[in-house]
């Protein structure tokens, strides 16, 4: 009994809930989406912003430091009568790199930038990616969840028929259960998908920069029905604009440079002064004076040089590492794309029409007194599974779709012609 009043309040509990996240708004377009996410998404924003902010490094860097400004005096008397002192010293020193490590740094800046670039035009696509993942799955969800809405009137007819056959006496009574047990487990289904529903529009409305609970209509548009081109054209199209493998060989063009930078430091910066000295007595004097480091500590010189070698081993290292995570994820995408559109036709040609069949064939027999209604159930129950099975595919064949444009770094749609195996 407690048990039954448990979940009796869990589904009030659903049913007062479902106004709030259930509301829907007018319905929502794939661009859409895709737009305002990359508009609005604050990850993306941040990304954006210290990309930017990356882009005013070189010129910091190319730009000679600043020059310091020396005021003194001197007052032997020690009542330091400055600036009525015996000596007054006015002098200005002015900081100057060795040849070329202003150039060199700077060089490194817009490497760096360059590859911070290609970390935020990767963060778009992953966006893209997750926002059309998130609508697909929702496209599928909600496709689903018509399909079982519909079936609920199919259930009543049913019901109807069962009924009808139980008062004229050529049917037992629990045919009439059975179909009242069968919608009461589809309506528990429909909560389940209901519910299903709202977390994948919260995570749209994530994605979206929206509050959770945002109003979110049907996901309208359905999924490309071209086809995505032939695969050594997505490698090849891949390996130019992977935005992982630009920033790999914008970071080891930035080693390289770093270490042209830490050969340089083994010779010394200079610094070049003048100073004006006033004296009271008027023997004024100007003086000048050139300062130079020295760069004795040549083990630190040393592991500098060391270190950015490595690092341009690493770098190489990267490159290769994702020039073939490219190639994985283009074959991974591509052969689950034709995979799922292959089971679609196949749900869409064969299965289904043949579910449909079979339970035509079992309502017919049932009404005729040849077939029992647990035959008919079973047809329903395939028929729904059948039509569930098509929806879920569907939607995956956006997903893969979608996983597909990101591994190959483009919109399927602006492959050249002669990657494309259909003009």
């Amino acid at each position: 009994m407690k048990k039954l009043l448990r979940t009796g309040c869990a589904l009030i509990l659903a049913g007062a809930l479902a106004p709030a996240w259930g509301a829907s708004g007018p319905d929502l377009a794939l661009e859409e989406a895709v737009a305002e996410a990359l508009r609005e998404n604050a990850a993306l924003r941040a990304m954006e912003a210290r990309a930017g902010a990356m882009l005013e490094r070189p010129v910091q860097l190319r730009t000679l430091p600043n020059p310091m400004l020396n005021v003194g005096g001197m007052d032997p008397a020690g009542d330091f009568g400055f600036p009525d002192s015996q000596e007054t010293r006015v002098g200005i020193e002015q900081g100057l790199p060795w040849f070329g490590k202003r150039g060199l740094r700077g060089a490194v800046a817009e490497k760096e930038a360059e590859a911070m670039a290609g970390d935020y035009q990767a963060m778009r696509r992953d966006v893209v990616m997750s926002v059309k993942e998130a609508y697909y799955d929702l496209f599928a969800l909600q496709q689903v969840l018509a399909a079982t809405r519909a079936e609920e009137d199919v259930l009543k007819r049913m019901e109807e028929i069962a009924q009808t056959k139980y008062a004229t006496g050529s049917a037992e009574q629990q045919d009439v259960l059975k179909a009242q047990a069968e919608i009461t487990m589809l309506r528990q289904r429909l909560l389940e998908l209901e519910q299903q529903e709202s977390v994948l529009k919260a995570r749209l409305n994530q994605l979206l920069n929206r509050a959770a609970d945002s109003p979110l209509g049907r996901a309208a548009t359905p999924p490309p029905a071209g086809e995505p081109g032939e695969m050594d054209g997505l490698l090849e199209q891949a390996a130019s604009d992977r935005p992982e493998i630009a920033t790999a060989r914008a970071r080891a063009e930035q080693a390289g440079l770093e270490r042209r930078l830490m050969t340089r430091e083994y010779f010394p910066d200079l610094k070049l002064g003048v100073e004006s000295r006033s004296f009271t007595e008027g023997d004024d004097m100007l003086m000048v004076m050139i300062g130079v480091d020295l760069p004795v500590w040549r083990n630190k010189n040393r592991a500098g040089v060391r270190e950015a070698e490595r690092m341009i081993e690493a770098t190489r290292a990267g490159i290769e590492a994702a020039e073939k995570e490219t190639a994985y994820e283009v074959q991974d995408a591509y052969f689950k794309l034709r995979t799922a559109r292959r089971s679609l036709d196949l749900y869409r040609q064969a299965l289904i029409p043949q579910a449909e069949a079979r339970f035509a064939a079992s309502d017919a027999g049932y009404r005729a007194g040849t077939t029992d209604f647990l035959d008919l159930l079973e047809s329903e129950r395939f028929l729904l599974e059948a039509r569930v099975m098509a929806a879920m595919t569907e939607g995956n064949v956006g997903m893969q779709w979608a996983r597909l444009e990101r591994a190959a770094g483009t919109k399927l749609e602006e492959l050249p012609k002669r990657a494309r195996k259909h003009e």
